[in-house]
């Protein structure tokens, strides 16, 4: 299985589509990193303009751990769009090359080919939130130092003491990947049904929008669905950010979002096997 999954990397990283991930997300945040560095006092006394009179709050407001919060709260909402570029080409890409009725034709099943598809999907997927990860937090911390997070919820801001705070990133890390993997199965769940990548791009997407919208509608019919639809789970990494930490919401979320995987995957294999390969 690791044979067949590192052939399919090596077919994912081998084309341009690849990279152009990498490279907007790393514009996005020396981008963020950069408007921080020029003018982020100014915003951060527009942030806290109704508390400072109240309270003194001392340490560094603007640091390093604040600003890579700014940068997730940011991109997090955008990557799943970089991640449909290749998810959503690992099957139908190879019909529209000519290349999928050879592929099933090795001593393979089908079920082994698909998942080797699916995994190198979702260690692009890590692989992109790696890169992100070390890049914000990183070049954040290098660029504004260390000190206390201030979190700014709906309805509360929250200070976190500094050596509080690097567990918390890990935890929300692990969180986003689950998210990310979920996005990834569907656009992977898509391709199945394709000749080209565009419309596994668009439909993954199409879903992930209007679940979007339906999670965010505060309509009493869309309520009985909202807890079952993934993307009101996807954005639960900032429980970690709460004091204390709602396990039980958090760990409940990720059940959801696991199964959400589980699910699109086992579909997208069932589908395949059954498929007439004609390209």
């Amino acid at each position: 299985m690791w044979t067949l999954t590192r052939l399919e990397l090596f077919k994912i990283f081998k084309k341009p589509r690849t990279y152009i991930a990498f490279a907007a997300i790393a514009l996005i945040i020396g981008l963020i990193q950069l408007a921080m560095k020029a003018d982020g006092e100014s915003y951060m006394e527009f942030m806290l303009q109704n508390i400072n009179t109240a309270f003194d709050i001392e340490g560094k407001k603007l640091n390093g751990y604040f600003v890579f919060y700014l940068i997730l709260h940011t991109l997090l909402v955008h990557v799943p769009l970089l991640i449909c570029l290749v998810a959503g080409d690992v099957v139908a890409g190879e019909a529209n090359m000519g290349t999928l009725r050879l592929l099933v034709t090795k001593p393979v099943s089908r079920t082994q080919l698909m998942l080797s598809k699916f995994f190198a999907s979702s260690i692009y997927t890590l692989g992109l939130l790696t890169f992100m990860a070390v890049m914000g937090l990183l070049g954040s911390v290098v660029l504004f130092g260390v000190s206390d997070l201030m979190v700014q919820k709906s309805d509360q801001f929250i200070l976190l003491n500094s050596n509080d705070v690097l567990w918390r990133y890990v935890a929300a890390y692990g969180f986003a990947a689950l998210s990310m993997i979920t996005v990834a199965s569907i656009a992977f769940l898509f391709s199945v049904f394709a000749d080209n990548s565009i419309g596994p791009i668009v439909g993954a997407m199409s879903v992930v929008i209007v679940m979007t919208i339906l999670t965010t509608m505060d309509i009493p019919i869309f309520n009985v669905l909202k807890p079952y639809l993934f993307t009101n789970h996807m954005l639960n990494w900032k429980g970690f950010f709460d004091n204390p930490v709602d396990y039980r919401e958090v760990l409940k979320s990720a059940g959801i979002l696991l199964f959400h995987i589980a699910l699109f995957v086992s579909l997208a294999v069932w589908f395949f096997r059954k498929k007439d390969i004609l390209s």
